[in-house]
């Protein structure tokens, strides 16, 4: 791989790699790749120092297609994986990509331990709501009753909703975006890579072949006025294709009302540094129809990274020697010689 001198003169092409794409015509997993590629220019990371990590699935073809280093994991371990890679080089930048049956399903555990870690990840989980690659299965994050190859009758099953799951995970960084909506989608991009921790990024993705328009409410011009709530850090949330709504607190509860209906000081104004991430989880858990879905940064809060607070206490042991013996560490504490049985 060649290499720039200088951070900064790189063009998102320099981020692509020689490989054919193959997704699908109309697969939103297109604009993922394409925003991030440009958004690795834009920031200007050495293209060297950038690994993607990924996972089983559509999603997950994603190293092939950056022109950086990768790892084409197993499934659901990229987390575990993109750790590891974090730990043994904390100046990285380590992108994982992952999809919602890949990081929810068989994954949710490395996921989770990732993300309440705060490891210096930026994980991109682009959710379709539905398993493409093996031809139509439904997901964790299917909608409950959704008719799938392996739910003809609907299925039963209740939703993981992925932005609650990392809010309460205690991610510090959490944002959700949109496939179609790709300026918003190259911001919240950005706002992931110079986060310092955990940035966790949900993607809501369109699966032409297998769950077309499962974001029809967000996608379709339209109506996205009125189905979308876009969050602003210091700005009430007032949506509506003539701003003529908003978002209110009643008795904790958010609440939809008329611009105007209230006093202006009653309206929800978003925080998105808040340490409590109580407020988050109650935006995250609107949905539509009965809510405007929320895209934009739910939470960002400072806290040290797992790598380098790994690297502190490795720096420690390596200044006391004996407490950096293995051999010393093996044999403290509950320790017992077992005597030979008699003959």
């Amino acid at each position: 791989m060649s290499t720039c001198p200088v951070s900064g003169e790189y063009t998102a092409k320099d981020f692509k790699s020689s490989e054919q794409v193959k997704w699908c015509p109309g697969c939103g997993d297109h604009s993922a790749l394409v925003q991030l590629q440009k958004v690795l220019a834009a920031v200007g990371v050495r293209r060297e120092n950038v690994v993607c990590v990924s996972g089983i699935g559509c999603s997950s073809r994603f190293p092939h297609y950056m022109g950086t280093y990768g790892f084409h994991g197993i499934h659901g371990r990229a987390p575990a994986i993109a750790t590891g890679v974090k730990c043994a080089n904390p100046d990285l930048d380590v992108w994982v990509v992952t999809g919602d049956g890949d990081a929810l399903s068989i994954g949710g555990n490395h996921f989770l331990h990732a993300i309440r870690r705060n490891v210096g990840l930026k994980i991109i989980l682009l959710n379709n709501r539905i398993y493409g690659l093996t031809k139509g299965q439904y997901s964790p994050t299917s909608e409950f009753g959704a008719r799938t190859k392996s739910s003809p009758y609907g299925t039963i099953d209740q939703p993981v909703h992925p932005v609650s799951v990392a809010l309460g995970s205690e991610v510090t960084f959490v944002a959700r975006s949109l496939d179609a909506d790709v300026a918003h989608l190259q911001r919240m991009l950005e706002r992931a890579a110079r986060h310092k921790g955990t940035a966790f990024l949900e993607v809501y993705q369109n699966c032409a072949v297998f769950n077309q328009d499962a974001f029809h409410f967000a996608t379709d011009r339209e109506t996205r006025a009125e189905n979308v709530v876009y969050l602003e850090h210091g700005k009430p949330l007032i949506f509506g294709k003539n701003r003529d709504k908003a978002i209110t607190l009643r008795s904790g509860e958010p609440e939809v009302v008329k611009v105007g209906a209230v006093p202006e000081s009653e309206l929800l104004v978003h925080d998105e540094t808040l340490d409590d991430p109580t407020m988050a989880y109650r935006l995250a858990r609107m949905h539509h129809p009965e809510f405007p879905e929320p895209l934009g940064v739910f939470r960002a809060v400072s806290r040290p990274p797992y790598e380098e607070l790994l690297m502190q206490q490795i720096g420690a042991a390596r200044k006391d020697p004996a407490k950096a013996s293995l051999e010393r560490l093996f044999n403290e504490g509950d320790v017992w010689t077992v005597a030979s049985a008699a003959p």
